[in-house]
């Protein structure tokens, strides 16, 4: 289960699941990148 991702401004987001780490995800570039949108499947296949 993939639980990390880093984002290219040097956050790193840890969820506690993968579920909480989309979730956690796309509230990060909602309020930190808005328009950089993506979805659950483009933030595991980025995730570790």
């Amino acid at each position: 289960m993939k639980q990390n991702i880093t984002c290219p401004c040097g956050e790193h987001i840890t969820g506690q699941d993968e579920d909480d780490l989309v979730t956690k995800t796309q509230q990060h570039l909602k309020e930190n990148h808005p328009g950089h949108d993506y979805s659950r499947d483009e933030i595991l296949f980025m995730a570790y």
